[in-house]
């Protein structure tokens, strides 16, 4: 067990994310710290399976943009638990937002969700870890850090500061043995709806843009964030890892991976 008596802190475990880290990492004697909004509710088997493997998983419905909850609750699980040795922020709120168009609350409705409860997380559990010289952040962002989406300004925004984020806790946390890294997530399956667009071709037939035509799955981040908190990585740090592969390096459609034939 690779993770053995480890405190993971999952800031959205009701996304399909957050799902796929659970499963992968609760066979690894992992302890988890589960923000969940519908309070444990969209999380049964998850749950389940943690038991089965003899973890412990405290659930919590907290608001990640107010500090002082944050606060509170890290402390109330660090009695239970202990304090986090991980913690992976995958929050990832889209609402269409064009950039002439867009109502100011949804672009502070975007921003706190993806980009302050980052910055609200990352600063409790920096101090738990500080106090410890220990510690990993791993923040599950987009490649729309760095590509516009062409239908949410907002969202490559809150990504775009998140990677920044990044960067800088890497380079003070780091100081106290805390490795902060990102990931950078490419299409999944609906990503094609999910990000529509009516200026942008970017997710027209998206699965023949990755140069093998190999499906991504959430599957797939639950296996890099294992890596990412195993000691194999204790080097990497303020690293991006795209994990896309090989999406955004398409760049004419007309090179996209032929289709394949039909018949004989």
């Amino acid at each position: 067990m690779k993770l053995y008596n480890k405190v993971i802190f999952i800031t959205d475990a009701d996304s399909p994310s957050g799902k796929a880290v659970v499963n992968r990492l609760s066979g690894e004697g992992t302890h988890f710290i589960l923000n969940s909004m519908s309070e444990g509710a969209l999380i049964k088997a998850e749950l389940a399976k943690i038991q089965a493997a003899g973890s412990k998983a405290y659930v919590t419905n907290t608001d990640l943009c107010r500090a002082a909850d944050v606060t509170a609750m890290l402390n109330q699980a660090e009695q239970i638990l202990g304090p986090v040795d991980v913690l992976i922020h995958n929050n990832d709120l889209l609402i269409p937002a064009l950039a002439e168009s867009c109502k100011e609350d949804v672009f502070l409705e975007i921003m706190d969700t993806n980009a302050k409860s980052a910055f609200i997380c990352s600063q409790a559990v920096g101090k738990q870890m500080a106090a410890r010289q220990s510690g990993r952040i791993i923040y599950v962002s987009s490649i729309h850090a760095e590509k516009p989406t062409g239908s949410s300004f907002a969202y490559s925004a809150s990504k775009g500061a998140v990677k920044m984020l990044s960067k800088e806790a890497a380079l003070v946390l780091g100081r106290q043995g805390i490795q902060v890294n990102t990931i950078e997530l490419g299409p999944v399956k609906g990503d094609n709806e999910r990000f529509s667009s009516e200026f942008s071709a970017l997710y027209d037939d998206y699965e023949r843009k990755v140069p093998n035509e190999l499906p991504s799955s959430y599957e797939d981040l639950g296996h890099l964030v294992l890596f990412l908190c195993s000691d194999e990585t204790r080097y990497m740090n303020g690293s991006d890892i795209r994990l896309d592969g090989g999406f955004l390096l398409h760049y004419m459609d007309h090179k996209k991976k032929p289709a394949p034939s039909i018949g004989g």
